[in-house]
């Protein structure tokens, strides 16, 4: 039997519609948390720092704890959903968010503050692509290549929506005005998205047909899991540093806050155009060969940002260019379980899998901010960044699981 093992193996006409009700609520509900959760901090963190006199670096070792939290988190949730699925997960997450958020908006001091951060870690876990990601795996089986795209298509416009929406936010009210209306649109838009829209059954995890679907524990241990894990490690270090230091970097080169904030976002919309190319490149390429080439080019794209100063419209193709290219990365890590393993450990792995880099992607704001002063200044960072990139690409090529390095089968 294939991966075909989704709504038209298991369910009824009712189930199949509650299973197509849940790709646009996921649509929606990851643009929604991942702009005001994650997309909001970097466009507020000047805001914060400045009303609060809090120093940037404590701030952002707050956010980055929040990411800490999710990687550890990640790991029991990947467990949770693939013997319950989504539903309950997703919208306690979402719950849990909109008070994290509320708090951080009331937060009257650092210590509140970085506690809120924490919590709002835990809602990360439960709400972002992972959670998404393995039902889409689970409930759409052989297409879920389509769902996953369609999932992160939409994914890719939160900082486009978001950024731009919380500077415009930021400039009529105080930043714990922004956040509080922010965390108002997080719970209308997410809890009933969840709690209604995620209610078809959950498939039983496929049988093992063949060597792919190994026991998760001894793919664990395997050199292609390190190596993969250790590539997207670096990977994730390098590409979330230069999320959260684009804005700062743009303005050291002259734009204004606003600007930056759009030039992020349009970054986001770069995302949403990569995306929509990752099928035609899963046809070309074996899943070593796009994890290699995919990685190398966000590197160079992290090299441009440090070695171009201007024209400011350059700076913003390059922000495009480099949102392609981490679009192409999300999808990359959607599959990267599957393309190599199979899907019936898709929780537990892809949840192994992502802990280290969630928390490389957790310290890399923290990092970043620490480094760009003795480093000289954003650019030297986007250079050491860029190196990361590198390594990432080396560690890749070490990734190739024990067969040919051929088209995956499971996306056709």
């Amino acid at each position: 039997m294939t991966d075909l093992h989704t709504s038209e193996a298991v369910t009824g006409t009712g189930d199949r519609s509650r299973l197509r009700a849940a790709l646009p609520a996921l649509c929606a509900t990851q643009i929604t948390s991942w702009g005001i959760v994650y997309y909001a901090f970097p466009v507020l963190n000047p805001h914060i720092t400045a009303a609060t006199g809090w120093s940037a670096t404590a701030t952002t070792a707050a956010f980055s704890g929040a990411l800490l939290v999710s990687a550890l988190t990640g790991i029991p949730v990947g467990r949770t959903l693939d013997r319950r699925g989504p539903r309950a997960v997703m919208t306690t997450g979402s719950v849990l968010g909109v008070v994290a958020v509320l708090v951080i908006a009331c937060a009257a001091n650092l210590v509140v503050f970085t506690a809120a951060w924490l919590l709002a870690g835990v809602a990360m876990a439960a709400t972002f692509y992972q959670p998404a990601f393995a039902a889409l795996t689970r409930w759409w089986g052989s297409d879920r290549v389509r769902a996953l795209t369609i999932v992160t298509l939409a994914g890719g416009l939160a900082s486009t929506a978001f950024a731009p929406l919380t500077a415009a936010l930021a400039e009529h009210l105080s930043w714990r005005t922004t956040y509080a209306v922010l965390a108002l649109l997080l719970a209308l838009v997410t809890i009933p998205a969840h709690a209604f829209a995620l209610r078809a059954p959950w498939p039983p995890a496929p049988a093992s047909p063949s060597q792919r679907d190994a026991h998760s524990r001894s793919v664990a241990h395997s050199r292609p899991f390190l190596m993969l894990a250790a590539a997207l490690t670096l990977n994730s270090f390098a590409m979330y540093a230069v999320v959260i230091a684009l804005v700062p970097l743009l303005i050291a080169r002259g734009a204004g806050p606003t600007a930056a904030a759009w030039t992020l976002g349009l970054g986001g919309a770069g995302q949403t155009i990569g995306r929509t190319l990752y099928a035609a490149l899963t046809r070309q390429t074996g899943v070593t060969t796009r994890t290699t080439i995919l990685i190398a080019l966000g590197g160079t794209t992290t090299a441009a940002f440090a070695m171009v100063s201007g024209p400011f419209l350059l700076l913003v193709g390059i922000a495009i260019a480099a949102g392609m290219v981490r679009g192409n990365l999300t999808l990359l890590q959607a599959t990267a379980v599957t393309d190599r393993w199979g899907t019936t450990h898709y929780g537990r792995l892809s949840g192994l899998l992502a802990a280290p880099a969630t928390v490389a992607s957790a310290l890399a704001p923290f990092a970043g901010a620490a480094l760009a002063g003795p480093l000289g200044g954003y650019p030297g960072l986007f250079i050491v960044l860029a190196s990361a990139s590198a390594a990432a690409a080396l560690c890749a090529v070490g990734g190739s699981p024990c067969r040919p390095d051929s088209t995956s089968a499971s996306l056709h």
